[in-house]
């Protein structure tokens, strides 16, 4: 490091970027992800289609050390959607080992990194190892501060919000909330998201262009950048690039163009 870098280390100022090189943006606060195409990948390589699971929790691996390099503070991914059930019970028996695989494996080192896990989705119906993996790996890191890392599990748009309006009905019903005070941040905080912001950024992966009901109430005003590559291919660059394009986006939020002039 040289004398400069360490004075500037030191005071907490950011060193200036080398002449001809320009600072990367900050990245966005919270990035979500739909990790599709693991059982393309598979069948394109002649594989079994667990085997595209594995890979595939390798790059949600990646996928959170890039969140951490690049200074994303929440990444939210699509582990598995309401829907996902209806797939063949072998291929959901696989899906429900890697989950308690990805817990015992990972856990320790997503502590140690400070990272914080939120389960999103419905609990209710789940079996007790599954609730306990789930339960297990946010009471062991609720105290960190670093990345939080949403897991949407057992996770659906429409069911989410289904759920928030039984909550806000049964807070009417018992005189806890009158009904004009239902308001889009009563409805917010209702939902599985609560205290979580937004997301910025939507990355899909395989390029399919789809919501597949994921986070419906949350981004109502998210970007989205859709990547070619199916989900085990994901890697920093592909996160970074995905960043990038989302800079080069005009947010407007229904408003008018900073660009405008």
């Amino acid at each position: 490091m040289t004398s400069e870098s360490q004075t500037a280390a030191r005071s907490g100022i950011a060193p200036a970027a080398p002449c001809g090189f320009a600072p990367r943006p900050s990245a966005p606060e919270h990035v979500a992800i739909i990790m599709d195409g693991n059982g393309r990948w598979a069948a394109r390589r002649g594989l079994p289609r667990v085997e595209g699971h594995r890979r595939g929790l390798e790059a949600v691996r990646r996928a959170v050390r890039a969140a951490i390099d690049l200074g994303v503070r929440y990444l939210t991914i699509y582990s598995f959607s309401s829907e996902n059930w209806r797939r063949p019970p072998a291929e959901v028996a696989d899906l429900m080992g890697l989950l308690k695989l990805f817990v015992r494996r990972d856990l320790a080192e997503l502590h140690a990194n400070n990272v914080r896990i939120r389960i999103i989705g419905e609990r209710e119906g789940l079996s007790p190892d599954i609730a306990g993996v789930l339960r297990e790996a946010e009471e062991r890191t609720r105290l960190n501060t670093g990345l939080t890392l949403v897991v949407a599990f057992n996770y659906g748009g429409r069911q989410e919000i289904l759920r928030a309006v039984r909550r806000l009905a049964d807070a009417v019903a018992e005189g806890r909330l009158r009904p004009d005070e239902i308001d889009v941040g009563a409805v917010t905080e209702a939902l599985d998201t609560t205290g979580i912001p937004d997301p910025d950024l939507v990355i899909r992966t395989s390029g399919e262009q789809r919501l597949s009901n994921f986070l419906t109430w949350q981004t109502a005003y998210a970007e989205y950048v859709i990547v070619p590559e199916f989900w085990p291919d994901f890697d920093h660059g592909a996160f970074a690039a995905a960043i990038d394009e989302y800079h080069r986006r005009d947010r407007r939020f229904g408003g008018l163009s900073d660009k405008a002039g």
